[in-house]
């Protein structure tokens, strides 16, 4: 998958997503120091465990770097900055029940605004999966020649 190039002096303004998430009845927040666990339990059971170890970084953060959605008081997605490399959007990820009601872009967007509010011009969004949803929501470019970029040489056990 390529990486993407958003630039973050563009981005679309974050109150109508958030404005949607409330309709929902979703509550989008920064996540807590103190939710760590919850938030890594959520990824490791929806996602690749892979996922949930990156994000750990956001919590390394002053704020922390993460952003998770909720519903009934029960995480449903999360999105993550400055996690694998600095300058870097993800990972993310909303669970397959509450896909489709927008919650996977206003959480894009938040961490993005995150980004710009850290003094970044421009965001790279690394192995991105989704090509065409991020074109759409945020003017995503393709990087050239960047497959397989920095996701190489893992470890194994």
């Amino acid at each position: 998958m390529p990486d993407m190039l958003v630039r973050l002096y563009r981005l679309p303004a974050l109150d109508g997503a958030m404005e949607r998430m409330r309709q929902e009845g979703i509550t989008l927040r920064r996540a807590q120091p103190y939710e760590r666990r919850v938030v890594t339990g959520f990824i490791e059971k929806h996602f690749p465990a892979a996922w949930a170890d990156e994000t750990l970084v956001a919590f390394a953060h002053q704020p922390v770097t993460a952003f998770i959605a909720l519903s009934d008081n029960r995480i449903v997605g999360f999105g993550a900055y400055e996690c694998t490399r600095r300058g870097y959007f993800g990972p993310t990820g909303v669970a397959e029940e509450f896909r489709g009601r927008g919650i996977g872009y206003a959480l894009l967007l938040a961490c993005l605004h995150g980004m710009w509010e850290m003094g970044y011009a421009y965001a790279i969004i690394g192995g991105a999966g989704p090509v065409d949803f991020y074109r759409r929501a945020v003017n995503a470019e393709l990087i050239e020649d960047s497959v397989p970029g920095i996701y190489t040489r893992i470890a194994e056990e």
